[in-house]
């Protein structure tokens, strides 16, 4: 066999050095600072690459720079764990194995914590399972302020109160962000009710979004050195908050000196020329169906994206704006897909799982407790459980924050867990037996074609056999209860669950009942039912937070992070009709004016001003043991930059281990403004052994003395004298110093 000789002639093309250099990965040199780093990409990226990398190219990603060696960059939505992954361009499941999460409690259960040190444990937690998964960016954590007990979304956020919410805030961003994964506070700001949050325009006074609305986005970004925030959909003076030239780039940017991405909330962006202008960095969700809304790729028609470069390209804007946005991302790929340092993630892991049960057991508020009836004694005692939140998976609806978790733990399971043998269980009343959510389902079939006379009846009977009856009622995460999207028509409980309680109290004087929200309900019971509980959407290890506080294995040390009102007549915001909620629409109705008539005096700041009671305080919960909050001391003088240190004595005195809040308010005695009869600010969480006295200190600095003022658009402490109150709820206050600001 004869064999051909083939010559096989590659040409090499030669590249210059230029060309060479401008693909030469920007990380390469770890020895230059961010902002060198920032700078060198920045000159390299052409038109077109510096415009991808500034809005979305699918549901949660947008592009990074391939030529320059930078992924793309991956968002997901928090704040209680890492979103199970979506289709590239649709909102369903990607159907993928290896997206099932922890579900951390939500925040409401964290702020009612009290404890700094539990939201950064959470925050790292968190941030390990986004770096698992592939996350760049959470989309949380939420700080709105509580503003009534209706607003859908309370139970994503911290409570009513500025100065508790910026100490839960700043820890939960610094755990995050040390595993190398941006956080994004949200919704940046003013976002308080959801039924028409495209609408809405905000109507407040300055004083009142500086000293309740802001403060926790504030500390925030100054303290916590957040890498991201998110805007809100609603408006303020006429603006969309996620390209508002007042709250971004006055206030966040250039007061705040915020150096990290502000990102539009999916779909929050409504204006070319305000986007380019009004401080936005990174545009994600408009037209977010890009397969039938308008174009074959819609991400290619975002305001940030083709018709940005083109305007530029036909010189109605320079790259001034253009470029500054672009460093904003680019300093956020330097700190978390470019970080070389970042450390390795973990998903499901067991110190994941004993954080969200520290985090439920820590959180729960023991409401009430006549007769000591908690904790349960059950050695030879019949214990019968009642109520589909009992039963119901929790982990799954709500809105973005809806998770598919590894495992859920319902309240039911945990009982029998700790006991080691089951439990006598009746329905009580039936909600919402759907259990999906976005393609995600809770695999419960929930569902039960009783009257609700019969299962009431059925409850009732086996009550009166029982020495225990708990019931576990509330709120779910379906449409108008606590859910993105809609607000609640009603402070009442769904589902007759009123008329379950009042017939099973009737009969069985060791009633229990747990209340599953994000929430305060009308109690119009309360006086009947001798033991109540807060229990929050705990997340996967719900059922053994609740079971170890109902059993006494873990002492509960929640405090309420909001004023828990009587009924909606308390509240300051719907003291005022429809003006103050949930607005008027303006003719033509495109646009909502909802004002804030009630300024400054959100929740115990409101029911101090007008002498109100209302169901449990702000700061308000029990402990099985009892404590003596006394001999509170102003330590010395207040320094020149507004300093003071104070120390008041705790004492443990009753007959177990258990740990309180200390929580002091400030009053200023007189002022030239109106000022709430006292504010927090400072706390601390102390655990104390039975008879024990510890001597804490707080410290407060010269802002806690200041209001904002309007005239000077700065904050302002007069001199005067003021009051320190110190206890360890708003409405049990045991013990004042008096000290004077000169």
């Amino acid at each position: 066999m004869k064999h051909k000789l083939v010559v096989i002639i590659l040409s090499v093309v030669c590249c210059p050095l230029s060309a060479l250099h401008a693909q030469t990965p920007v990380y390469l040199d770890p020895s230059k600072d961010i902002e060198a780093r920032v700078e060198d990409a920045l000159k390299r990226m052409t038109l077109a690459e510096k415009i991808d990398v500034i809005h979305a190219q699918s549901k949660f990603s947008s592009a990074g720079v391939k030529r320059l060696g930078m992924p793309d960059f991956w968002t997901d939505d928090g704040p209680h764990g890492v979103r199970p992954d979506v289709l590239w361009d649709e909102w369903e499941q990607a159907g993928q194995t290896n997206d099932s999460c922890v579900a951390f409690p939500a925040l409401t259960c964290l702020a009612a914590t009290w404890n700094p040190d539990a939201a950064k444990a959470y925050g790292h937690a968190l941030g390990e399972e986004a770096l698992y998964r592939g996350k760049g960016m959470i989309l949380g954590p939420g700080v709105n302020i509580y503003r009534t007990p209706l607003g859908g979304r309370n139970f994503e956020y911290m409570g009513e109160d500025p100065y508790l919410t910026s100490q839960i805030v700043v820890p939960y961003v610094q755990g995050l962000q040390s595993c190398g994964v941006a956080s994004c506070v949200k919704h940046y700001c003013l976002n308080n009710d959801e039924e028409y949050r495209h609408q809405v325009n905000v109507i407040i006074s300055d004083r009142a979004l500086h000293e309740i609305y802001l403060p926790g986005f504030e500390a925030a970004v100054k303290e916590g050195k957040a890498w991201g925030v998110m805007g809100a959909y609603n408006l303020y003076k006429d603006e969309h908050n996620c390209h508002n030239q007042y709250t971004l780039n006055k206030i966040l940017k250039h007061d705040w000196g915020f150096d990290g991405v502000l990102v539009s909330d999916w779909g929050g962006a409504h204006d070319l020329d305000q986007a380019v202008k009004n401080g936005l960095d990174m545009e994600f969700g408009t037209w977010t169906d890009g397969l039938t809304m308008g174009a074959t790729n819609a991400y290619d028609n975002y305001f940030l994206s083709k018709q940005y470069q083109k305007a530029i390209l036909e010189g109605k804007y320079t790259t001034k704006e253009l470029d500054e946005k672009v460093r904003r991302v680019l300093r956020l790929f330097f700190r978390t897909t470019m970080n070389k340092q970042r450390p390795y993630g973990f998903l499901c892991s067991e110190s994941h799982y004993e954080v969200a049960q520290r985090v439920a057991a820590e959180g729960i508020v023991l409401l009430q407790n006549e007769g000591n009836v908690l904790p349960i004694k059950p050695q030879g005692k019949k214990i019968l459980v009642v109520g589909e939140n009992a039963i119901k998976m929790m982990t799954v609806g709500g809105g973005s924050s809806s998770l598919k978790a590894q495992h859920e733990i319902s309240p039911l399971q945990g009982l029998q867990m700790r006991l080691g043998a089951p439990i006598d269980y009746a329905r009580g009343y039936v909600g919402d037996v759907s259990g999906n959510y976005n393609g995600v389902s809770t695999g419960q079939d929930l569902k039960d074609d009783r009257s609700p006379e019969v299962l009431i009846a059925e409850a009732v009977e086996k009550a009166k056999t029982a020495d225990y009856v708990i019931i576990f009622g509330g709120l779910n995460k379906s449409d108008y209860q606590d859910c993105e999207g809609h607000d609640r028509k009603t402070m009442d409980l769904p589902y007759n669950q009123d008329k379950l309680i009042t017939a099973i109290a009737a009969v069985n004087k060791n009633t229990i009942y747990v209340n599953i929200s994000g929430n305060a309900v009308s109690m119009p019971w309360r006086k009947q039912v001798p033991a109540i509980v807060q229990g929050w959407f705990l997340g996967s290890e719900a059922g053994i937070g609740l079971a170890d506080v109902l059993l006494g294995k873990i002492n509960p040390s929640g405090h309420l992070p909001f004023t828990w009102y009587e009924n909606l007549g308390q509240v300051g915001a719907h003291s005022f009709g429809e003006a103050a909620f949930p607005g008027i629409w303006r003719e033509g109705k495109k646009v909502i004016d909802e004002e804030y008539k009630e300024g400054i005096y959100v929740g115990y700041r409101w029911t101090d001003k007008h002498k109100l009671k209302p169901t449990f305080a702000f700061g308000h919960g029990l402990s099985y043991t009892t404590f003596k909050v006394s001999n509170l001391k102003a330590l010395g003088t207040v320094t020149a930059d507004g300093n003071m240190t104070f120390m008041v004595d705790v004492t443990n005195t009753g007959s177990i281990e258990g740990s309180d809040v200390v929580q002091l308010y400030i009053t200023d005695v007189k002022s030239s403004v109106d000022r709430p009869a006292k504010e927090l600010k400072a706390f601390q969480k102390v655990t104390l052994k039975p008879g024990e006295t510890k001597s804490v200190t707080l410290k407060t600095d010269k802002r806690a003395l200041s209001f904002w003022d309007e005239a000077s658009e700065n904050w302002k402490a007069e001199p005067g004298d003021f009051i320190a109150q110190a206890g360890d709820a708003s409405d049990r206050l045991t013990c004042k110093a008096k000290f004077t600001l000169k």
